[in-house]
């Protein structure tokens, strides 16, 4: 409660100030105005809804009550799923992505495996200057799929690299300036990968920044699609 207190509170007095300056004062302000207002608004509910969601799934996995549900996935569709989800997040940030060419479908629980992949990029954002780019990749190496996200950050030392998953770590985020949060994003990454039987691990980027990276195995291959029913209501003439 110590933790997450504070960082509860200060969108809650945000978006409380916002509301009564529109209320009290909303004819006076000009149109400018207003919509920084409203902004507020939107940004510190987005935020506080990121907190929310995070304080869940970390009770889920505390209390061993988070069931990992695999099914086949595009690799492509669930990383494009989590960039959706964060898009007013990204503005104009350039986000470049490299997916293995005949990169085949994983076995996944797609709702958490994009949940992993919100929580890296919405850190990577946090922590790397406001106009800098993200890369994304996915490949396959042996019987593992392999997906990064690169920034362009101040990087991590090498004494946080393993300390960066544990719950309510932050590193030098005060001297940083970094937005307030409670360290759980990347705890809750860490146990959905082990719970998909994959490994999780932070290294420095060779130009500078951070690789975040994660691996889940593939023990299987995945069914042929030419050999699936066709589905009621399909369209059959190609």
């Amino acid at each position: 409660l110590s933790s997450v207190s504070h960082d509860l509170r200060t969108p809650l007095a945000g978006i409380a100030g916002a509301c009564s300056s529109l209320l009290e004062q909303g004819s006076r302000h000009d149109e400018a105005t207003r919509r920084r207002l409203l902004e507020t608004i939107a940004s510190e509910t987005s935020r506080m809804t990121r907190l929310i969601e995070n304080l869940l799934h970390m009770t889920r996995v505390e209390s061993g009550s988070m069931r990992v549900r695999k099914e086949w996935q595009p690799v492509e569709e669930v990383i494009g799923s989590a960039l959706a989800r964060l898009k007013p997040e990204i503005g104009k940030r350039p986000i470049s992505t490299t997916i293995q060419t005949a990169m085949p479908m994983i076995p996944m629980d797609g709702v958490l495996i994009e949940q992993v992949l919100f929580n890296l990029v919405d850190n990577a954002l946090k922590y790397s200057p406001a106009h800098s780019g993200l890369h994304i990749s996915a490949h396959m190496d042996g019987r593992c799929a392999v997906i990064s996200i690169t920034d362009h950050g101040p990087g991590i030392p090498e004494t946080d690299a393993d300390r960066v998953f544990e719950k309510f770590y932050r590193g030098n985020a005060a001297q940083t300036g970094t937005p307030p949060g409670v360290g759980l994003g990347l705890a809750i990454c860490k146990a959905i990968v082990e719970a998909h039987g994959g490994r999780i691990r932070a290294d420095a980027g060779v130009d500078g920044g951070a690789v975040f990276s994660f691996s889940l195995p593939v023990d299987s291959s995945p069914p042929d699609s030419t050999a699936l029913p066709d589905m009621p209501g399909e369209n059959q003439d190609g």
